[in-house]
């Protein structure tokens, strides 16, 4: 008899998987069993229909992803790969732009709300990476559990860093706390800059579990949350709801928005900011 869990929603599964490799580099046979929720030997095949297809490459405990000829390798911030061919059951999408000038535009962008002296906290990203640059001369404590940060910020000297415990978890590149634990220090933030895996009518979501319950308890920490997000995460993907958009104060992103985002930011009073 044919195992049907092999291939029942396959293109699901798939598209979830290059999801995850794309935004954060790298995941991990037991992670996709968590979020699946599907046997490792699903897992396995649908790695290994991936990495035929060329769209993965697969390593020890997981699968990577595969970066083109150039392009420098960037693990866990939100740094997104070129794409070659899909894999069969993967619907096709527009090839992968360069994101390195929007981000660039919305880190600084972000960095213009921080004001000297403050007490802020920084969630890992490939836009809150680009903030890091133009904010040394401000003397800001910043909490941060990036260690793409925290090795920018390091530079700084009147940048004060503080950051949680926890364990270091290679696939993000961030110091998470096993779920449902606590990891933050005794913190109080003025301002959370978060960056959103995708926007939606629900709120802010995210594909992975540890991630989620590290931004919740950032933003429980912090008086305003300020969102930076690229107008392609808008209306699109899903995950794990990590807020409402209800808590959202301010939205920086880059460029033109679609009209139901409009619609639904403007009903929740969101200030908008538009990097340029």
């Amino acid at each position: 008899m044919v195992d049907r869990s092999v291939w029942l929603h396959a293109e699901q599964r798939e598209r979830h998987i290059l999801g995850v490799v794309e935004d954060t580099g790298f995941v991990s046979y037991r992670s996709l069993e968590q979020q699946l929720t599907v046997a490792a030997s699903t897992i396995r095949r649908d790695l290994a229909r991936l990495a035929a297809a060329g769209l993965v490459e697969r390593v020890y405990g997981g699968a990577k992803r595969i970066e083109t000829s150039g392009t420098p390798t960037r693990h866990g911030d939100g740094q997104r790969p070129g794409r070659t061919a899909r894999a069969p059951g993967v619907q096709a999408g527009p090839s992968a732009p360069d994101h390195a000038p929007q981000d660039r535009a919305i880190g600084l962008a972000a960095a213009g709300l921080c004001d000297p002296g403050e007490a802020i906290m920084i969630d890992g990203g490939a836009a809150t990476l680009q903030m890091c640059e133009h904010v040394g001369h401000l003397g800001l404590q910043v909490l941060t559990n990036s260690l793409a940060l925290i090795n920018a910020l390091a530079a700084q000297p009147e940048t004060r860093i503080m950051v949680p415990s926890g364990s270091l978890f290679r696939e993000q590149n961030l110091i998470l706390a096993p779920s449902g634990e606590t990891s933050m220090p005794r913190f109080h933030a003025l301002k959370l800059f978060l960056e959103a895996g995708g926007i939606g009518p629900h709120g802010l979501m995210h594909r992975d579990p540890l991630r989620v319950a590290a931004q919740r308890e950032m933003i429980g920490r912090s008086e305003r949350l300020i969102v930076l997000a690229s107008s392609e995460k808008f209306l699109a993907g899903s995950g794990a709801i990590v807020c409402g958009l209800e808590e959202v104060d301010i939205l920086v992103t880059d460029g033109p928005l679609p009209v139901e985002a409009l619609t639904l930011l403007t009903k929740h009073a969101i200030k908008i900011i538009v990097a340029r």
